[in-house]
């Protein structure tokens, strides 16, 4: 059944502009569980406001600590400004209630690492669609370093029953940063040397926000080693922009003849940047400057202008660093182009399976889609038609069936459109002044 709120987009010509783009969501979620964490007052500007990352924040409001939440007058219209009053490692108090972990993987999963350590027992809940995402690759590390869980078949509503724990070195099945990110968030508050091995590298963001935080982490090679219980001290700071939100912007401008768009205060990490070079491998003009690093975290602009679209494969080595805009890529690529993905059957199980919802928003839209059992073929060898498709209450289905719908022949209603609040609220307004109809 579609969802219940809809948004209508119109085809355009072309998308122009100069913009900035909400905070990270993966730097947020880290900055506000470490400042949690820490001794003294934390201050975040440009904290994302989509409401994963306000789901942290409650829980660990829940969790006893004291947070204020405000606009940023300095940031754009969303954006947030978040003061967090430390209560040291291993400080934080037994919930009187449930911990809602909304629609949040990554609240769900990094939370656990910092529940492993604290001596009291705590329910992790979600809606519907996080309680059917599998949570047994955090479960199987930290039942290892000594905490207790029980869980509804591997997935929410799950209790984590912390103490003291011993530290592990691990190796995770399958390259995952916030896998990585809860043995380490776990390690930090056990005594001894706690060790991840990397053999397919993932985003940095927990590694530099504990260095920005006072930890020592150490990397040699594939290992990332941290001492436990080294204290951590209050940061004040500006949360970067988000390079998966400015993706649906950058493939935009990618996909429609006569773009040129600029996004500015961009986090620019390394481990997020593949898209940029895979934009250029697509035909774009794409140009990536760098002009500060704070915290670890490199910030600069993006210009990205269409020359035209070219088809694309991603083999399976290269999924990982774009697991997360693999929506908008396909988008671009039925707006012209062709893109073939395998190794990526991670994608079943995010906020939903995105591969069948994708193949099957397309079709709705009048594309070309083939599905894999762990990708799926996209061609764009002729122009959609609009139509109705259901993001079936997934953000990154839902911004890519409107990038999408910008080529198409005809208009196109987005089922599911509230979902963009999730990470990204605003989406359709930036989108209503970046878009050319002319």
């Amino acid at each position: 059944m579609p969802s219940a709120l809809e948004a209508r987009i119109a085809p355009a010509r072309r998308v122009t502009g100069r913009l900035r783009v909400p905070g990270d969501k993966s730097i947020s979620h880290r900055y506000a569980l470490l400042g949690a964490l820490a001794q003294g007052v934390t201050t975040l500007t440009n904290y994302s406001p989509g409401a994963d990352c306000r789901a942290t924040l409650a829980c660990l409001e829940t969790l006893g600590a004291a947070i204020t939440i405000g606009p940023d007058p300095g940031g754009e219209p969303f954006a947030r400004r978040v003061t967090i009053v430390g209560r040291g490692l291993r400080g934080l108090q037994s919930p009187a209630g449930l911990l809602d972990a909304g629609n949040s993987g990554t609240t769900t999963r990094l939370l656990s690492g910092v529940l492993a350590a604290h001596p009291f027992a705590a329910t992790i809940t979600g809606d519907d669609s996080l309680r059917r995402r599998p949570m047994r690759r955090i479960i199987a590390p930290l039942t290892r370093m000594g905490a207790r869980f029980e869980s509804s078949d591997g997935c929410l509503p799950m209790t984590v029953t912390g103490g003291r724990l011993t530290p592990i070195d691990f190796t995770p099945d399958v390259p995952s940063a916030q896998v990585k990110s809860a043995v380490l968030l776990a390690g930090l508050q056990t005594e001894g040397c706690t060790t991840v091995h990397e053999p397919v590298p993932t985003r940095d963001h927990t590694e530099l926000a504990l260095s920005a935080f006072g930890v020592r982490v150490d990397r040699d090679g594939d290992a990332i080693r941290l001492e436990g219980l080294q204290a951590l001290q209050a940061v004040e700071t500006a949360i970067p922009g988000d390079v998966s939100s400015a993706t649906f912007w950058a493939v935009a401008a990618a996909a429609l003849p006569g773009s040129d768009l600029e996004i500015v205060d961009l986090g620019l990490n390394p481990s997020r940047t593949a898209l940029f070079g895979i934009l250029s491998r697509a035909g774009a003009d794409v140009q990536v400057d760098v002009d500060r690093v704070a915290e670890g975290e490199p910030r600069g602009r993006v210009r990205v202008r269409h020359r035209g679209l070219r088809p694309l494969v991603l083999a399976p080595a290269e999924v990982p660093g774009v697991i997360d805009e693999l929506p908008a890529l396909a988008a671009m690529a039925a707006c012209g182009g062709e893109l073939h993905v395998t190794g990526a059957g991670e994608l079943r199980v995010k906020e939903s399976d995105r591969i069948s919802a994708l193949a099957a928003g397309f079709r709705a839209m009048g594309g070309e889609i083939e599905e894999f059992p762990d990708g799926f073929h996209v061609r764009g060898d002729r122009r959609l038609t609009g139509g109705r498709p259901d993001a079936v209450g997934d953000h990154r289905l839902a911004m890519a069936f409107a990038i999408a719908g910008l080529s198409a022949t005809g208009v196109t209603i987005v089922g599911g459109a509230e979902s963009v609040d999730v990470s990204y609220p605003g989406f359709f307004q930036t989108l209503a002044t970046l878009t050319r109809a002319d």
